[in-house]
């Protein structure tokens, strides 16, 4: 008998062809396209219903069983909210690592349980192997190195990598993947990769925030009588202090002197030079946030660097000794570079000490930890 995989499919030509790949080794496949958010008027979104007309497309043309999950209340609960309350806390957040841990590689993988599937499979560029050295299943740095996304893959429970399969692990650029399609016929071969928060579709996070803000006073104003709409809407979303809307503040050096105004918060980047609207000798950068007083710090560019950085929320997938120093490589986002640094884990709290300093070390985004090609695991930084 074959064993069935659910694959997770997005309508796009990277998990289409996952599906083609699957059925070659000989899989039963079943796909499955999450439903997962919904606009501001509770409507499907075009990006949704065009993924999912794609993905039926696909699945017909393969002679694979497809199905529609709705996770929009999770995804809510677990993506949305936290992305809402991270710049109420001004933090950077990074949705899509938080999509990966709970939706993706949680609720997805409980869900091949349900429909008797022995493995789940997904379209990333990544790579699980089993290591004689460490005696379990390693997450590993995929073979196109340009596209590799363990950066998003290190909250995934340890316990469910043997169970996880990266159909595309062994490929070494995209046009690879596109040839394949082209050659089965899919019509998604030349469709676009997507490069925006699927949730913010315009990528204006901003006007986002803005429009949630809104919606979330109205709730306040009705904190008394609470009914059906509030459903879904964390406690700490509720009751956060608000710091997203476009409250005014001082723009502060390091030293204390007000320097400007700003126009909110959440219109300000760790990094950002360009719109502070300050005159100053020297170029100014974005230093913190801080919410508490609504001040934005600003400095040189040299006061950008820091070779010091705490992380929370940690997980790790290395079955290793962390009652000493380890000696790792670090990126703080996904598209730096990664950094050699020494990990050590107190308290459930990662102090890490880079050998260079890093530029923007931004507080909500993650830090994640590789020894040679291996993901050893991540945190986010405090």
């Amino acid at each position: 008998m074959r064993k069935k995989v659910l694959l997770g499919m997005s309508g796009g030509v990277d998990s289409s062809v996952s599906a083609i790949l699957l059925q070659k080794q000989g899989y039963e496949v079943i796909g499955a396209t999450m439903r997962l958010w919904e606009n501001e008027n509770n409507s499907e979104d075009n990006v949704t219903n065009d993924a999912i007309r794609d993905a039926k497309k696909i699945c017909e043309k393969l002679g694979i069983e497809h199905h529609v999950i709705d996770l929009r209340e999770e995804f809510k609960k677990r993506v949305i909210d936290n992305f809402i309350c991270s710049y109420q806390c001004a933090k950077t957040p990074n949705p899509c690592i938080e999509c990966n841990k709970y939706i993706k590689f949680k609720t997805f993988y409980r869900i091949a349980q349900d429909l008797e599937c022995e493995y789940m499979a997904t379209g990333h560029y990544a790579r699980i192997e089993f290591s004689e050295k460490y005696n379990q299943y390693i997450l590993m740095k995929s073979k196109e190195e340009k596209k590799d996304q363990t950066y998003f893959l290190y909250g995934i429970d340890k316990t469910i990598l043997s169970k996880v399969i990266f159909p595309l692990s062994e490929f070494k650029n995209k046009e690879e993947i596109r040839k394949i399609a082209q050659e089965n016929g899919l019509e998604v071969a030349n469709k676009k990769d997507s490069q925006e928060v699927c949730f913010i579709p315009n990528n204006d996070y901003i006007s986002f925030l803005k429009e949630q803000n809104k919606r979330n006073d109205i709730l306040k104003n009705k904190k008394s009588n609470l009914n059906n709409q509030a459903e879904g809407i964390t406690k700490r979303y509720i009751n956060a202090k608000d710091t997203t809307q476009n409250a005014e503040g001082n723009i502060i050096l390091t030293s204390g002197e007000i320097v400007g105004k700003h126009t909110g918060l959440i219109n300000y980047t760790i990094g950002q030079r360009k719109g502070l609207g300050i005159s100053y000798k020297e170029p100014l950068y974005v230093l913190r946030l801080d919410k508490e007083k609504n001040q934005v710090i600003v400095g040189i560019e040299k006061e950008l660097y820091s070779t010091k950085l705490t992380a929370d929320e940690l997980n790790f997938l290395l079955n290793i000794d962390f009652s000493k120093k380890i000696e790792v490589k670090a990126k703080i986002r996904y598209r730096a570079k990664e950094a050699e640094a020494t990990l050590e884990v107190k308290n459930n709290i990662a102090n890490v000490n880079f050998k260079e300093p890093q530029r923007a070390v931004t507080p909500g985004q993650s830090v994640v930890f590789y020894i040679d090609d291996i993901v050893l695991g991540g945190g986010k930084i405090l």
